[in-house]
């Protein structure tokens, strides 16, 4: 008897991808810069229903309301199973003083300086996929 994995990618409602993505902390901001996709790692909260994003980006490559793409996985890498998530919507820079400094202290960044950018992303999109494999008998 021969035994086969399949990997499937089983969509989830927005409720369960928001929640997953509540649940997790760090993941890839996309965005266009000269025509080119740039993806850099992030930290992210979700707080009131919005997403703040850090990522070391200088501000002046993501100009106001800008469409932005936030992505945030969990894959067990041997077993091929987990879930994926991506948000999508316009965002601008966190530039209030003491909102900036409140998520300075709550979000770790990778870089500090002009390259350390907040960013609160307004989801207008958001889609997630649990990656499971299915177990086939064959050959009975």
């Amino acid at each position: 008897m021969t035994v086969s994995a399949e990997r499937r990618m089983i969509e989830v409602s927005g409720t369960e991808a928001l929640w997953l993505l509540e649940g997790s902390a760090q993941g890839r901001l996309v965005f266009v810069q000269r025509d080119l996709a740039v993806v850099r790692p992030a930290v992210h909260v979700m707080e009131y229903g919005r997403l703040v994003v850090r990522a070391p980006v200088q501000a002046a490559a993501v100009p106001g309301r800008a469409l932005l793409t936030y992505q945030v996985d969990e894959i067990l890498g041997t077993a091929g199973t987990g879930w994926t998530v991506s948000a999508h919507g316009p965002a601008d820079v966190v530039s209030d003083p003491d909102e900036a400094a409140h998520y300075r202290r709550t979000l770790p960044g990778w870089a500090h300086g002009p390259h350390d950018t907040l960013l609160r992303l307004h989801v207008h999109q958001v889609s997630g996929f649990r990656l499971a494999r299915t177990t086939t008998g064959a050959g009975r």
